[in-house]
């Protein structure tokens, strides 16, 4: 009788801060995080979270990989980011959001790449996201359409 053993999975490190625009840091730090800033942006400036109540977002963070976007200067968040992930095969990105100052500056761009780049090496097959408005800015960091949506399916059409 042999004994099998499963590995423990690996140890998820927080990343180092990488700077992928000339004015912001892009940071998957949770201690840097602003969740009242990211709960106000979601819950009253999203076509998607409207009126998501503090409590659940708390809960969302809790439960997520999270990437703030930060001013070099003065070190406020004006971007976010939430990849919910097994750290194995799959991801979502989701709750992506730019600060209505900072948009047109390629900070978006620069916080889907610093996701992407988080994430490669885990190698993951497939990292999924929906929008209803941002196809060009994922699309600059290699997202395409589903090659076969007729095969997806989801439960809670919301």
């Amino acid at each position: 009788m042999s004994e099998t053993t499963t590995p423990a999975p690996p140890a998820v490190p927080a990343p180092a801060p990488v700077v992928l625009h000339e004015a912001y840091e892009i940071s998957a730090d949770p201690d840097r995080l602003d969740a009242a800033r990211v709960h106000h942006w979601l819950s009253t400036d999203s076509y998607w979270a409207g009126g998501r109540p503090r409590e659940k977002q708390d809960r969302a963070i809790a439960g997520s990989l999270n990437f703030g976007a930060y001013h070099r200067d003065t070190g406020e968040i004006a971007a976010y980011a939430r990849v919910v992930t097994d750290y194995a095969t799959f991801a979502w990105l989701c709750d992506v959001y730019v600060d209505r100052p900072a948009r047109g500056t390629g900070l978006g761009t620069a916080l889907v790449t610093a996701v992407r780049d988080h994430l490669e090496p885990y190698g993951l097959r497939r990292i999924m996201l929906a929008t209803a408005d941002a196809h060009g800015v994922y699309e600059k960091v290699g997202f395409t359409p589903l090659q076969n949506p007729d095969k997806w399916m989801a439960l809670g059409q919301h």
